[in-house]
């Protein structure tokens, strides 16, 4: 009897814990959102009546993003982009704890990194709130605003955050705007070969772009298809 009644004050203590725990959680997500209205801020565009694009304008700080919805763009290019960066989005909440766990256990056993373990939803996390530091308290953080930003918004919108702010060498974000000052074309129009380059750009975008390091582009293309 005695051991029931202790193991019942053992659980309410437990129970009363983890509730405690999550309500702080949910009030500290709460008080320290991401910043998604600033993610919101993108080129301004002239458009002609069939609603092509005529100009656009570099946003305040002299970027040229323009907004990219998941319809403008060849659905090749987001085959290749999910299978290439983030094989899990449509099934993890923000962290992919395989893809984790394959980094940490090739960490050790090679004694550097070989692989990252960032999801579209992590790297989302990071182009909306860029850190100088890449320390371990940065990435910590990145895990939770991408935690954050999945409870939020749909995976659709997450994937169009990444789409209009990746980086694409000097002050080319998203791949609309990467598209069309590298082809000269929308990026619904992209062949294989250009959507599988605008998928490898973003990792390195000054190491790789092709106007200035083409080799490096190219082989960066190719590893992208072999994937």
């Amino acid at each position: 009897m005695k051991l029931r009644w202790k193991l019942s004050i053992g659980l309410g203590i437990g129970l009363g814990v983890a509730a405690g725990l999550i309500v702080g959680l949910d009030a500290a997500d709460r008080a320290y959102p991401p910043p998604l209205e600033k993610a919101r801020v993108v080129s301004a565009e002239v458009l002609d009546a069939d609603g092509e694009l005529l100009r656009a304008f570099a946003t305040p700080k002299g970027r040229w993003r323009l907004r990219t919805s998941t319809e403008n763009v060849d659905p090749r290019f987001l085959k290749m982009l999910v299978a290439y960066e983030d094989q899990r989005f449509y099934e993890h909440a923000g962290v992919d704890p395989w893809a984790l766990g394959r980094a940490m256990l090739q960490l050790v056993t090679n004694g550097h990194v070989v692989s990252g373990a960032s999801t579209l939803s992590m790297q989302v996390a990071r182009l909306i709130e860029p850190r100088e530091s890449r320390s371990l308290t940065a990435k910590l953080r990145q895990v939770v605003r991408a935690v954050q930003i999945e409870r939020r918004l749909s995976k659709k919108e997450i994937l169009e955050l990444y789409l209009t702010h990746a980086p694409y060498g000097g002050n080319l974000e998203g791949v609309r705007a990467a598209s069309l000052a590298y082809f000269g074309k929308e990026p619904r129009r992209l062949t294989v070969a250009e959507a599988a380059l605008l998928v490898a750009l973003p990792q390195s975008p000054e190491g790789r772009r092709p106007d200035r390091h083409f080799k490096i582009a190219q082989a960066a293309r190719e590893r992208v298809l072999m994937r």
